[in-house]
């Protein structure tokens, strides 16, 4: 009798492997791929977030006005956060020069394998380490606790313009940033 159980329930179990294959790997849950943009007269108020980068630089949301931010919520061992890692960097290049900046919240990792993971893709942008959540604190109704990756785009004022929960698509990004810059 055990053992028919237990064909069952491997019978059962096997059927639901592939339901959440694309948001469950690895212990976590990633974003679900939601994207938004926001209408400026639609905006809320500015971020106001800080914190010291694993450079040992103080970096603040409010000495960033006058620049649109992308803040990417990250850690190494997300397999979207790996994947889309070279994007953001490109991106980042990309955008340097017309006044776009970018900053990564690493809500998990201390700060060994942050930087391994930075130097392993590049990453020049500045990162925060947020293991105590208190950027995240500052970020909630903006990103959701449990999706990583999240990028949002702020506005020159500091205000949410996009958000993209999962990883971020190039094109998806490049065009929100696009639009942001147009304003």
């Amino acid at each position: 009798m055990l053992a028919a159980a237990g064909v069952l329930s491997a019978a059962a179990l096997s059927g639901c492997g592939n339901d959440t294959s694309d948001r469950y790997e690895s212990g976590y849950v990633s974003g679900d791929g939601v994207t938004t943009e926001i209408a400026p007269d639609q905006r809320t108020e500015p971020l106001e977030f800080s914190g010291t980068t694993y450079d040992g630089e103080e970096f603040s949301a409010a000495d960033q006005r006058g620049e649109v931010l992308v803040v990417n919520v990250w850690y190494a061992s997300c397999p979207p956060c790996r994947k889309e890692a070279p994007e953001l960097q490109k991106i980042h290049e990309d955008y340097a020069d017309q006044g776009v900046r970018f900053v990564g919240v690493n809500v998990r990792d201390s700060e060994g394998p942050a930087r391994a993971f930075e130097e392993n893709y590049g990453i020049t942008y500045p990162s925060m380490p947020d293991q105590d959540a208190q950027i995240m604190y500052e970020l909630r109704g903006q990103v959701a606790p449990n999706a990583v990756p999240s990028t949002l785009v702020l506005d020159r004022e500091g205000r949410v313009a996009a958000r993209i929960s999962g990883a971020a698509d190039p094109s998806v990004l490049r065009s929100m940033l696009d639009g942001v810059l147009a304003e």
